[in-house]
């Protein structure tokens, strides 16, 4: 039993060195962005835009990344590729609308890394939880990391997250990938 109590003393007493090597180091919401890419399936085209970061953090363990968490307001997105102030809104309006990210109901997706591979080269590989509407699945995605900035690019298939827009035009339905170029700076 003296046994039992003086292991849990040291482990007791060992918590705040364990936790102190573990730190979150907050993203610059300013300079991080979000494009994302929506094209259609049969001919060429598409539309972009960005969404921002409402907030995130890195968690570095002993100095390097091995986590973080991330939220998304949907409420930021916009559209780049459309030049006419009318036709930009309505593109925008339709995108926050119930059957794209139903933005009044969902106004923050979120991002949750479970695990950070470092490779050489400055290279990751990246597993994370990815929540829109509500719903939340397990991506992967590679990237690299240089100093304080991490660059990604990767595709999701947005009927997973009940995004289910179906184009009523027979040649150009939209594809079911919508894409993503992100870079996190610190």
């Amino acid at each position: 039993m003296m046994k039992k109590i003086i292991i849990a003393v040291i482990c007791i007493m060992c918590l705040p060195t364990i936790s102190s090597a573990q730190e979150k180091q907050h993203i610059n919401l300013q300079k991080s962005t979000i494009k994302w890419i929506g094209e259609y399936t049969f001919s060429f085209g598409g539309h972009d835009g960005n969404i921002r970061f409402k907030e995130g953090h890195f968690i570095k363990t002993n100095g390097i990344i091995t986590g973080g968490e991330f939220s998304i307001d949907m409420n930021s997105l916009t559209n780049t590729d459309i030049k006419t102030a009318r036709a930009n809104l309505n593109l925008v309006n339709h995108l926050k609308d119930p059957d794209f990210f139903d933005v009044k109901k969902f106004p923050l997706a979120y991002l949750k890394i479970t695990k950070f591979e470092h490779f050489k080269d400055n290279q990751i590989r990246v597993t994370a939880n990815l929540t829109i509407k509500g719903i939340t699945k397990s991506i992967s995605f590679n990237g690299e990391l240089n100093n304080e900035e991490m660059k990604t690019r990767f595709k999701i298939d947005r009927q997973a997250w009940n995004i289910n827009y179906k184009s009523k035009m027979k040649d150009s339905p939209i594809s079911d990938a919508i894409g993503f170029e992100i870079s996190i700076k610190l």
